[in-house]
């Protein structure tokens, strides 16, 4: 295991300098991000030799004498399979602090204990049910306010910034209108009035996106999704920048407890392994499918960021690699109606919560992921009755083009 040299990895059309201590070195050369996702921040394992990180299945070790141990004591504070996947988010996202937490929101209420009463936070107005519900009817009431604004403008954003804004939290891809936010303006803005950029890069994952070289501070997983890829874990995950950010949030960890179990992390590091691949085949696939329903006549809008058409596509080219395996449509027939007769008729496509497995799943934000948003925020956003998101598995794309057609007739 030796220090990285800041050099920088092949990403796609952007260059990234990683600052992970934790990237192995073979023959004194370094890795790029697909290899980082096999290798970055693991080592065989001390006592055995093992390959891929044991699950440490255990709540307490032994002590030489009081107080002296081998870096863990109680698995609340720290366990050996947890920190592997912790060393691992820290090395994609190219920071070297990362925190693994029992799910998503999980993750985003220890951010949020940052927070003291009169701080204020601004956020995208297109965004996660959960986060939506938990800023507005658990933080919102020990005093934090929350504005809630499209963030496409950042010379716009200035009038809601005030000296009382401490956090501004960002989605891109937005759920479920994937529109993208420009994250190198969202962190000059965060910066004039020194707040902290958080960014919730579950949709694209680190293969697509790394925030914290684009300016962020903290960078959000929900684990549940790509990461782990499938569907078998709820989990969630922190990188950070700075290192006294980074120490606050791991009190905030050990404090709660809302931590992940050996099992689980386990589980995701064993999927984080085979992100790369997984990722291309779901850009892959979402780019066949949403020149499919472009063209289908009974679509009226296809929101996907590889699309030329898309409002923010070039946003998209400037900070991702690729654009992702989630496509939301509306249907011309934009009744709730009409979207349930839809997904009632898919065969390949599952209707389910979540995204990102290697299965494909069909949602109706109104009635599933968005329905803790109030219905006037909803339509002023665009998430209408015949809004359908869609989550592009790895699947044959023919059959999941066939699945579509079929269920559109």
């Amino acid at each position: 295991m030796g220090m990285h040299k800041q050099s920088q990895l092949n990403f796609g059309s952007i260059a990234f300098v990683p600052l992970c201590k934790h990237i192995l070195i073979l023959k004194n050369r370094d890795l790029r991000f697909n290899s980082l996702t096999i290798h970055g921040g693991q080592k065989p394992e001390q006592a055995t030799g093992a390959v891929m990180t044991p699950i440490f299945q255990t709540s307490t070790y032994a002590q030489e004498s009081p107080g002296e141990h081998k870096g863990f004591e109680y698995s609340r504070s720290q366990n050996p399979t947890r920190k592997a996947l912790e060393d691992s988010i820290a090395c994609l996202e190219g920071v070297d602090f990362g925190l693994a937490f029992g799910s998503g929101l999980a993750a985003i209420d220890a951010v949020l204990k940052l927070l003291k009463p009169g701080d204020e936070v601004l956020s995208t107005n297109d965004l996660y049910g959960g986060t939506y519900r938990l800023f507005t009817k658990v933080y919102a009431d020990f005093g934090i306010k929350f504005h809630f604004t499209g963030m496409t403008s950042a010379e716009r954003l200035k009038e809601k910034i005030s000296p009382d804004t401490k956090l501004i939290w960002v989605e891109t891809p937005t759920n479920p209108m994937m529109s993208l936010i420009d994250i190198r303006e969202m962190a000059a803005l965060a910066q004039s009035v020194n707040a902290l950029l958080v960014v919730d890069n579950t949709f694209a994952s680190p293969y697509l996106q790394q925030p914290i070289a684009l300016g962020a501070d903290i960078v959000m997983h929900s684990a549940t999704k790509y990461l782990a890829g499938h569907s078998d874990v709820v989990l969630g995950l922190l990188a950070i920048k700075d290192s006294a950010v980074a120490e606050r949030l791991k009190f905030i960890q050990n404090s709660s407890g809302a931590i992940c179990g050996p099992m689980d992390a386990f589980l995701t590091l064993r999927g984080i392994k085979t992100l790369a691949v997984r990722m291309q085949r779901h850009c892959e696939n979402a780019k066949i499918l949403s020149e499919f329903l472009i063209a289908h006549p009974k679509v009226a809008d296809v929101y996907w960021p590889g699309l030329e058409s898309h409002p923010n596509h070039a946003i998209a080219r400037g900070q991702m690699k690729d654009f992702g395996g989630m496509i939301s449509i509306r249907l011309k027939d934009d009744r709730a109606e009409a979207a349930r007769d839809f997904l009632s008729k898919l065969q390949v496509f599952t209707l389910a919560e979540s995204l990102g497995g290697v299965e494909s799943l069909a949602g109706h934000p109104v009635s599933m992921t968005h329905a803790a948003i109030p219905e006037d925020e909803r339509l002023k956003i665009g998430i209408s009755g015949g809004l359908i998101r869609l989550s592009v598995g790895i699947e044959d794309v023919r059959d999941l083009q066939s699945d579509l057609e079929q269920a559109l007739k």
